[in-house]
């Protein structure tokens, strides 16, 4: 009778413990599915960033270097988010891709300053409706980046919490970073305006 005892309590740790490994798996997974839309719309950022460029390049001839600077913040950016794609929620990943993501968006704030300078362009209906899909895409963006750092909160406090943390230091579950603008940056906090 004792040994019966002992083989159920046994099969409910064992049970429960393969609960909680699932649990914290299943989080893990839905962080790493919401990085995937945050990819997805980064994509659609760098896609039509080569558009805006060549309307631009017409009107801003003498402007060059914002042109190129805006290209290269782009090359970075995807440099970082191919890092940070390889490896959802590792931290050095994640700061790299904030790094390099609001390099980007200061690029795309200056070379839409320079825009406003020149009414013709301005007026393009080729460059409305890549600086409104631009802004579409900046939208997107933010709700995937909310959403994502909504399933690396609720990951990271599954694996944190008791009992959960004890299956999660047994199995090398690590914590995961969440993706900010940095907060040094004023500037970058806000999303660039792309009103014509």
């Amino acid at each position: 009778m004792g040994l019966l005892i002992l083989l159920v309590v046994l099969a409910v740790l064992g049970f429960w413990a393969v609960g909680m490994y699932n649990g914290l798996v299943g989080a893990r997974n839905a962080f790493k599915n919401a990085f995937a839309q945050i990819d997805v719309q980064l994509q659609r950022r760098f896609d039509l960033i080569p558009n805006l460029v060549e309307t631009a390049k017409a009107y801003l001839a003498h402007e060059k270097g914002t042109l190129e600077a805006v290209t290269a913040a782009r090359n970075a950016a995807q440099s970082g988010l191919a890092a940070a794609k390889a490896s959802p929620g590792d931290p050095a990943a994640m700061a790299e891709l904030s790094r390099s993501q609001g390099a980007l968006e200061g690029a795309l704030g200056r070379l839409l300053v320079t825009v406003e300078a020149y009414p013709e362009l301005k007026a393009s209906q080729n460059m409305m409706q890549l600086t409104e899909e631009l802004t579409s895409t900046e939208n997107k963006v933010a709700f995937a980046r909310q959403a994502y750092n909504d399933s690396v909160m609720a990951y990271n406090n599954k694996r944190e919490m008791f009992p959960s943390s004890v299956v999660a230091g047994m199995f090398n579950f690590k914590p995961a970073a969440l993706l900010d603008i940095p907060a040094d940056k004023p500037e970058v906090r806000e999303a660039p305006k792309v009103q014509f």
